[in-house]
């Protein structure tokens, strides 16, 4: 369902809403662009977005609903899960027996009503909305979120009692105890829903604190009363398997869980703190894949590097990055892209995060002697074509990935350095003779993690003093000439001419942002790289060379992605000095 050019053209002039000379600059504009119509309209102001809304509707005969100050039940809000609402801007807001109204900001999204489809099995009417009524109504699901979850934990902690020092049989019983059970499971499906990637639970000195990281920020989800410390934690080392009267040591574990349809796998680490034992758990979606290179943040020659890399059948492609920065994420995608019935795939994994079909996974057990060198040696025994190696934290794991590399596989690993260029001196570091690595080395990708915008961001203008700061961390020359490429922007245009976003204050989200996405650089080995590798040469040579020859650093990718709207400056800055 989309309004094509020459629809919004009749309805718009016969309308009288936009006169006949704008709406030929707006097609101009268009033209040079590559963009519809309906982007040019609202780029030169002439028609807002919400207007364009309401004209869509009447055009495809779709009814236009106002949700503002609308109170949904939550039973039916809750039918479309948050993360969902906000990433398709689409909310539940009406049900029958046999059908679902769904109010949205475009009628375009089919994935999103699929998905709905698929998940509630009743009929899906779409309806158009704005955005002022889309944000009163994901504004709901905060609220009500709070609301179930507050009252249920409220109630089960004021039926607890404080507990002293417990054996192993009482924590047992503690942990058994409906009233602990309830405020676990609360608190589990709770973080699933907000779509936090870490629960960290922190036993202060009156108090019991619940964080929750999502979108790689750290947020105060609740405070819970002192009395449930002792329940809480023995109930999660329980589920985990952890040992209840060993409180002196850290301890790992993991367990599974099925919430809003989805499979989730936590991993658990408790750590001994002055106040108690503080846990955190990593959140780990099963079957998470379907992701795309492009829709992970590549683009342009980056992309392209990459595809060449993954095309071939032998050498090594590396992921770098710090913990957090989405490595494994980008490597299961590629492993997506490759696997296919004409090649084996073999994998040592801690943990494996994701389960793919038709891959074989092993998990590390170091606790046996099953490390990912012991791996690595049993997997090539395995004829496989392609093997994927979690992390290179060794010089044995290093060389045997190179050598595995060398006699006829293609090898995916992640590394933990700050840049793409910095991978080659870490893997000498480790031992790996650099005359191996240059006949290995097809690509290293180095990446980080951004916050993207929320739909309903604010354009603005760069000052001439943001203009002069910038400069003095990136090449705006360069930037700009990869927009120009990609985004067809005017060959004479500056950076002062450029729409940049922000986030919108007391917008659809607490903080203008929702969801993630990486800025990236990808390193190909070259001709001129290889001969610098063999000398030895420091990362700062390596990473000069490769932008000589065309690579944009993550920064630059960081400031494009900021000029197409996609996150902010700040935000792209607060990264890359993390």
């Amino acid at each position: 369902m989309r309004v094509t050019d020459q629809q919004l053209k009749t309805f718009v002039i016969d309308s009288g809403m936009v006169s006949r000379k704008d709406v030929e600059a707006a097609e101009k504009l268009a033209r040079e662009k590559g963009t519809p119509l309906s982007d040019s309209l609202v780029t030169l102001g002439v028609l807002a977005e919400d207007d364009l809304r309401r004209m869509s509707a009447h055009i495809l005969g779709i009814p236009f609903v106002s949700l503002a100050g609308m109170k949904i039940d939550f039973s039916v809000l809750s039918l479309i899960p948050e993360p969902i609402a906000r990433a398709h801007n689409v909310v539940a807001y009406k049900k029958t027996a046999d059908s679902l109204e769904v109010a949205m900001l475009y009628t375009n999204d089919l994935e999103a009503l699929n998905f709905i489809k698929k998940k509630v099995g009743l009929k899906i009417l779409p309806r158009l909305t704005d955005t002022a009524s889309l944000k009163n109504v994901l504004l709901q699901y905060q609220k009500s979120l709070k609301e179930e979850f507050g009252s249920i934990i409220k109630t089960a902690s004021a039926n607890l009692t404080d507990t002293p020092d417990l054996d192993a049989q009482g924590l047992k019983k503690l942990a058994d105890d409906l009233p602990v059970v309830k405020i676990v499971d609360t608190l589990l499906r709770h973080a699933v829903t907000q779509g936090a990637s870490d629960v960290h639970i922190e036993p202060l000195e009156d108090k019991l604190l619940v964080r929750y990281r999502i979108d790689g920020i750290l947020h105060d989800a609740m405070e819970l009363p002192k009395n449930v410390v002792p329940g809480v934690t023995a109930r999660i080392k329980i589920l985990a398997g952890l040992k209840l009267d060993e409180k002196r040591l850290p301890q790992d574990g993991r367990f599974k869980m099925e919430a809003d349809t989805e499979r989730v796998s936590f991993r658990v680490s408790t750590l001994p703190t002055y106040f108690g034992e503080k846990t955190v758990m990593r959140l780990l979606r099963e079957g998470a894949g379907g992701f795309t290179l492009e829709g992970l943040g590549f683009h342009g020659t980056g992309l392209e590097k990459v595809h060449a890399a993954i095309k071939q059948t032998t050498g090594m492609l590396l992921v770098t990055g710090p913990t957090g920065s989405g490595k494994t994420t980008t490597l299961y995608t590629v492993l997506d892209i490759v696997n296919t019935p004409s090649v084996n795939i073999s994998t040592i994994e801690d943990p494996i995060e994701y389960q793919m079909p038709r891959v074989n996974q092993t998990q590390v057990r170091a606790d046996i002697g099953f490390t990912f060198a012991n791996g690595l040696r049993s997997l090539v025994r395995q004829d496989p074509d392609i093997i994927m190696v979690g992390e290179i934290r060794d010089g044995e794991t290093a060389s045997l990935a190179v050598n595995a590399a060398l006699t006829g596989h293609l090898v995916l690993s992640t590394l933990h350095t700050n840049s793409a260029s910095a991978s080659i001196p870490r893997l000498v570091d480790l031992h790996a003779e650099g005359f191996l690595l240059v006949s290995t080395l097809r690509v290293i990708v180095g990446q980080r993690l951004v916050r993207k915008l929320a739909s309903d961001r604010e354009q603005y203008f760069l000052s001439d003093d943001e203009i002069k700061e910038l400069t003095k961390v990136v090449d705006i020359e360069r930037v700009l000439a990869v927009l120009r490429e990609e985004k067809g922007i005017q060959k004479d245009a500056t950076l002062k001419e450029i729409p940049f976003f922000k986030p919108k204050e007391g917008g659809e989200t607490a903080d203008g942002y929702a969801g993630r996405i990486s800025i990236n650089e990808v390193l190909s080995i070259t001709h001129a790289i290889r001969e610098l590798i063999v000398k030895n040469a420091p990362a700062e040579e390596i990473e000069q060379q490769a932008k000589r020859e065309g690579m944009i650093t993550m920064i630059e990718d960081g400031i494009f992605k900021a000029a197409t709207g996609v996150t902010t400056i700040e935000e792209v800055l607060r990264v890359i000095a993390e």
